[in-house]
């Protein structure tokens, strides 16, 4: 039903930027709610950020906050994870999730690669 495509993952030194996007296949996606998550192996997958469907509540976990800034453009199917002053301990896959209305329905992403060195 839903396929989604992440992409601008890389290699980034420590206080650089990325910006990672997420496009999505289908006609529904205004009105899903979206999300990022990453985890880092040997680590669970956490919460990034997520943002409403219409784009006016975002959220994000304590330790990316005041750094990664998520927002979308429903006009291109796509949501975006600006990422700056990045940090080591943010080397991990980022994975794009979509919530159907009510959370009937969740779909994700294959994930991207972000490693974070010097």
């Amino acid at each position: 039903q839903v396929q989604l495509v992440e992409s601008g993952g890389g290699l980034v030194q420590p206080g650089g930027s990325l910006r990672l996007s997420c496009v999505a296949s289908g006609s529904t996606f205004s009105s899903y709610a979206m999300s990022w998550y990453r985890q880092a192996p040997g680590k669970e997958r956490e919460l990034v950020a997520r943002i409403s469907s219409a784009g006016g509540s975002t959220n994000y976990a304590d330790s990316m906050k005041g750094r990664f800034t998520i927002s979308r453009d429903n006009a291109k199917n796509t949501v975006y994870l600006q990422m700056n002053s990045l940090k080591p301990e943010d080397t991990a896959v980022y994975y794009c999730k979509a919530e159907s209305p009510g959370r009937l329905w969740v779909y994700w992403g294959q994930g991207t690669q972000v490693t974070v060195s010097s």
